[in-house]
């Protein structure tokens, strides 16, 4: 969660060559100002890929070379790193920064493991659901999470990062008028956030909700300049701004189910708070990414010359339309997202502004096909 300047410095520090370094190093420490007699210290953590072993090791390596402190805590998820950071940076106010302090902040909850040495889960996780039975997912390193039940009917529902902010919020936000307190309460979503939460969020709830690029890093500062910010990518990465932590799916599991227990409700009840619009993401192959520059959080393009202008038209056939194309950070292709009021609807859309970027912005390869 490094500002913008210091991705800078890090860009600069990786690209010096050796004899430069120092230099390097000493034109950091003067721009910021840092104080050099403050004492140093580095927490290291990795996952269980093979590179983990000698990337960390490459770390504490580095840090030992300059004469600072480190301490190595293993394998460890994300959070756990994150917590110890903030156990440290607290003089241990927060917490003792150690795998054990990190458990005993969390209450003790019953829960079901799958996928672990002695339960493997299978690729649908629908299968050993019972109807109407509420399951959470992390990924890997423990910093994602979503829901999902499915109905009487077999139907699988997914409740995502969406979904999960809007829970959170809305239950903040009764806290606070019960409560009497004057506080500034935000929701920080990206322009693949649907659009039913975010109408729900301004207009129903009266939470305000600001937008910004995708990327976590966006999100939770943008989430800093409220009292409290509720910020959450669809994909289920993100938290409440008001603990020192980030991203924790595990606390973040917490929460969801101290809500569910203090309001006696269902995770149907949960699902029935807003109905996402139906919508479609596409890919489109352009031979320069570069070509597709964006404006407004990503929502509005400013070039090529009249790829806008093409999409505002294609929006205004559909119903509770709303289309935005990005350029993708890692490969030539423009991202499409389309939402509409129906799913063919949606899909028409998406297929209409993928026509839009491939003839506009350089496409490459055959012409993009209807759904």
């Amino acid at each position: 969660m490094v500002t913008p300047a210091w991705e800078g410095y890090a860009t600069q520090l990786v690209n010096a060559e050796r004899e430069g370094l120092l230099t390097a190093l000493k034109d950091v420490i003067e721009r910021e100002a840092i104080s050099m007699a403050q004492e140093a210290s580095v927490f290291v953590g990795k996952d269980t890929r093979p590179s983990s072993e000698s990337l960390s090791q490459a770390v504490l390596d580095g840090v030992h070379s300059l004469e600072s402190h480190s301490k190595d805590y293993g394998l460890v998820t994300t959070p756990q790193l994150h917590y110890m950071v903030c156990c440290q940076n607290t003089q241990g106010c927060y917490g003792n920064a150690t795998v054990k302090g990190y458990y005993q902040k969390l209450p003790a909850l019953s829960v079901t493991l799958f996928n672990n040495h002695e339960k493997a889960c299978p690729a649908d996780p629908s299968r050993l659901m019972s109807a109407g039975e509420r399951c959470c997912s992390f990924d890997g390193d423990a910093d994602h999470i979503v829901y999902y039940y499915s109905d009487s009917a077999g139907r699988f529902h997914l409740l995502d990062g969406d979904k999960i902010a809007t829970l959170i919020s809305t239950y903040l936000k009764e806290l606070l008028t019960q409560a009497g307190l004057d506080l500034q309460i935000a929701v920080v979503q990206t322009a693949y956030a649907n659009g039913s939460s975010t109408r729900y969020l301004e207009d129903t709830m009266k939470v305000i909700v600001r937008c910004t690029k995708t990327g976590l890093k966006h999100l939770h500062h943008a989430a800093q300049e409220f009292d409290i910010g509720v910020y959450f990518e669809a994909n289920g990465h993100g938290t409440v701004s008001r603990k020192p932590t980030l991203g924790d799916a595990i606390s973040d599991m917490l929460l969801i189910e101290a809500v569910f227990a203090i309001r006696g409700m269902t995770v149907q009840q949960w699902d029935a708070i807003c109905t996402d619009l139906p919508n479609r993401q596409l890919k489109v192959k352009v031979a320069d990414r570069r070509v597709i520059d964006t404006t407004d959080a990503e929502r509005r393009t400013v070039s090529p010359a009249g790829l806008q202008e093409a999409i505002d038209s294609l929006v205004n056939k559909h119903r509770q339309a709303h289309s935005f194309v990005c350029p993708s950070g890692t490969e030539d292709v423009g991202r499409v997202y389309a939402e509409a009021d129906t799913q063919e609807s949606a899909d028409a859309l998406a297929h209409e502004v993928s026509l839009a970027v491939y003839r506009l912005a350089g496409g490459v390869g055959e012409e993009p096909k209807p759904l």
